[in-house]
């Protein structure tokens, strides 16, 4: 399974997941060692290296063959066509492996083809590179992660909280391998009483859930 088709699908699993504690009587947080692990995991980007997908569009460089170098989407069969060769797999494919495919196929045409290929469009990445806000606040929202955004940014990107929240049992939920970890947030203390402790940086794909308080 590709790295891209592996974190979307835990994205998914996530939502599945916070939407189900939403209705149990209350999300326990993890384990002490398993949120250290996770609050320890790289904030700034949801991957390492970036994995084409459909809606993506790329553009192909051939050297010294104008004729050949083209830009075009990857189709949601996740090919691209290719002057010379056809139909490529571009999906689930980092653009450098892309490049050395295409490099091979026009191998059989050309002599030492030099292939270079450039992400121009990112769509398949939006949804990866999410965070959202759900539960107890005037506006849940799904919006795109930015490098520094923080728990506090998050949460008053949706309007804050409404009348019936319980601020300081707020939970971040984040993805660690296959394993969604449990991560308490004190959203009261940090806006009563300026306790930045638990006003961590968002992580791609992480979604905060603010409950209602039980009457």
């Amino acid at each position: 399974m590709s790295q891209r088709m592996s974190v979307t699908g835990g994205a998914v699993s996530l939502l599945l997941i916070v939407m189900l504690a939403g209705c149990a009587s209350g999300p326990k947080a993890s384990s002490d060692a398993k949120i250290k692990q996770a609050l320890a995991l790289d904030t700034s980007t949801s991957v390492s290296s970036y994995v084409l997908g459909p809606t993506d569009v790329v553009s192909v460089s051939v050297w010294r063959n104008p004729e050949l170098s083209i830009t075009v989407p990857v189709r949601p069969d996740g090919m691209i066509s290719v002057p010379l060769i056809g139909d490529v797999k571009a999906s689930s494919k980092t653009p450098e492996s892309l490049a050395s495919d295409i490099k091979s196929g026009l191998g059989a045409y050309i002599r030492e083809p030099q292939v270079s290929v450039v992400v121009t469009s990112m769509g398949s990445h939006e949804f990866v590179d999410r965070v959202r806000v759900t539960g107890a606040v005037r506006t849940p929202v799904s919006v795109p992660h930015q490098a520094g955004m923080t728990v506090l940014d998050l949460f008053l990107s949706a309007g804050a909280a409404n009348e019936f929240a319980s601020l300081n049992d707020a939970m971040l939920y984040r993805l660690l391998d296959k394993e969604v970890v449990v991560i308490p947030v004190r959203l009261g203390d940090i806006l009563e009483r300026g306790d930045i402790e638990t006003n961590y940086s968002m992580r791609p794909g992480d979604i905060l859930a603010v409950p209602e308080r039980k009457f």
